[in-house]
């Protein structure tokens, strides 16, 4: 296992070269994605209300359903628009101890969640009001834990652009 004292930076950008060099095509090179876009990303809910209240209430995410989870009998599956056609989902689990969130390999480190200027200053405003604990990053990175334990990040910048990198 690597330590802090055995990162060589030069060694990583190194490696990050080589990559983009095999596999990072100019954007006039690039081929059209096969997908459409994010239909949804799926969370975990320990309390629907509870998460309903953080994401609608104070983040300004709309509720626009509400139905059973097909696959597990007693569980909602609920949905949040979070603008430009995409939502983000959660299930509930009745019944069912999945225990606290854990960052694992293959799991979710964060979702980043692009919001306007003022909207991000708003809802800092609004985050620091209801006591959830924040970091802030580059002035417009805002990150902070929802009620289950999930990272969430509000970031102002516009959706393909990531602190002054075209990335899309």
């Amino acid at each position: 296992m690597s330590t802090t004292t055995d990162r060589d930076p030069n060694r990583f950008e190194a490696q990050r070269e080589r990559l983009r060099t095999q596999y990072l095509l100019p954007a006039d090179r690039r081929p059209a994605s096969t997908a459409r876009g994010l239909h949804h990303t799926a969370l975990l809910s320990s309390d629907v209300e509870t998460t309903i209240r953080f994401y609608q209430d104070l983040l300004g995410f709309p509720l626009t359903e509400l139905i059973e989870n097909r696959d597990y009998p007693g569980s909602t599956h609920f949905f949040f628009d979070i603008g430009n056609g995409n939502l983000l989902a959660f299930f509930d689990f009745p019944g069912l101890d999945v225990g606290p969130y854990r960052e694992v390999l293959g799991g979710l480190h964060h979702i980043a969640i692009s919001v306007a200027p003022d909207h991000w200053e708003r809802l800092r405003a609004a985050l620091a009001d209801a006591g959830v604990g924040t970091e802030e990053h580059s002035g417009t990175s805002l990150y902070f834990r929802d009620p289950d334990g999930a990272r969430v990040e509000l970031i102002a910048d516009p959706l393909g652009e990531m602190y002054g990198h075209h990335v899309l």
